[in-house]
């Protein structure tokens, strides 16, 4: 189970880069628990759905790449440390991420991504102007 769960969570990751937030939530439990830091979590796959869609489909920024350096994974645990590349306009930003998910049946129970917000913050900044 450990390298499908593996292969899921790499799936899902690379989705992401799509910008089609309905492909990407397959890999998502309906109830779903997603942790963003430094931001408070949510619940369920149709919030993280709304939530991201406009970070990923161009609308506030995209998601042009996304690159897994490392991933391990034990049981129902996977841990990936990625580096992904956001665009809006003429600013680009490249966020190194760790990421920690947790399956049960081949879906996403729990997500966590943890960055530095300091890093992302002229993407934000540009999104609020």
């Amino acid at each position: 189970m450990t390298a499908s769960n593996s292969e899921t969570v790499r799936r899902f990751c690379h989705s992401l880069v799509s910008g089609d937030m309905a492909l990407a939530v397959r890999h998502l439990s309906n109830d779903v628990y997603y942790q963003n830091m430094p931001w408070e979590p949510m619940r369920g796959a149709r919030t993280v759905q709304e939530f991201l869609q406009p970070f990923v489909d161009g609308t506030h920024s995209t998601l042009t790449s996304l690159d897994i350096h490392h991933q391990v994974a034990e049981g129902d645990t996977v841990m990936n440390a990625r580096t992904e590349v956001w665009e809006r306009r003429n600013l680009r930003v490249v966020l190194p991420v760790a990421g920690v998910f947790v399956l049960r049946e081949g879906l996403i129970v729990r997500w966590c991504d943890y960055w530095d917000l300091a890093t992302f913050k002229p993407l934000l900044d540009a999104i609020s102007q």
